[in-house]
């Protein structure tokens, strides 16, 4: 790939966007790139975690404004087809079946600040900043702000994405948009350590089917949500990773994952 390096090690899968001469800004090229990455973790059952992170300084400075400009030219048709081009991987990273873990080093901007909210767990360096600075170009938070609503709330979120500002990684982890904020020698041993928690102490396909049941239930009324938990719990019951983990904790054995 050309914009990205990849890698499988220790049954965790790194994603690393190295296009560091332009801030890892999101080219139509490399979201295809991010796209076919994940993609391909998903379908490598050796892979158990997926770790997102990025070469240079900056995590991403967001999309690429050069790119942009030269979509003005575009017909209202072509930018709604390249816009979905972004609105598929940002979902593809929502709803993938493994947990992602956004390693973020530098400051994640814009649409860079999008690709860190969509995973399951962001842990940041104490110096990165983040915060989504559209409106400050005439553009919008247009995707995003489905994902980031759903996330932290609808008042926090509109603090975000109207003011433009850029917050320091420990109040964005106070307003719930990360989890985690660490002095930037810690991260990747911190990174590291959350990745193996999760493969040694968790079922993968328990993990999968509740990231499925955080998306869906959350767009149904009350009683059809429950109604679909209790599909699940149901499915879930007769899975093979139950039975293996009931019987470990009534055996008081230590199941391997």
């Amino acid at each position: 790939m050309q914009y990205l390096n990849t890698s499988i090690k220790e049954r965790i899968g790194t994603i690393t966007l190295s296009r560091p001469e332009k801030r890892n800004a999101l080219s139509y090229d490399l979201v295809t790139e991010l796209k076919e990455a994940f993609q391909t973790m998903a379908a490598n059952d050796t892979v158990r975690v997926i770790i997102l992170q990025a070469d240079g300084k900056v995590f991403s400075a967001g999309a690429d404004l050069a790119y942009i400009e030269q979509l003005q030219n575009n017909t209202f048709e072509e930018n709604v087809k390249d816009s979905h081009h972004l609105k598929e991987l940002f979902y593809l990273i929502y709803e993938h079946p493994k947990p992602v873990i956004a390693k973020v080093h530098g400051h994640a901007i814009a649409g860079g600040c999008g690709l860190a909210t969509v995973c399951d767990f962001v842990l940041a360096a104490k110096e990165a900043k983040f915060g989504y600075t559209e409106v400050r170009i005439g553009f919008i938070p247009a995707l995003v702000s489905v994902f980031l609503i759903r996330k932290i709330g609808e008042g926090r979120a509109r603090e975000l994405l109207l003011s433009g500002e850029l917050y320091s990684a420990e109040a964005v982890q106070q307003m719930g948009l990360i989890n985690k904020v660490y002095p930037a020698h810690e991260l990747e041993a911190r990174v590291n350590e959350l990745a193996q928690q999760l493969i040694q102490n968790n079922s993968g396909q328990s993990m999968a089917l509740t990231k499925k049941m955080i998306a869906e239930v959350q767009h149904l009324e009350t009683q059809q949500a429950l109604n679909h938990a209790a599909q699940l719990n149901a499915e879930a019951r007769g899975s093979e990773d139950c039975k293996r983990g009931i019987a470990a904790f009534l055996n008081k054995e230590k199941i391997t994952w």
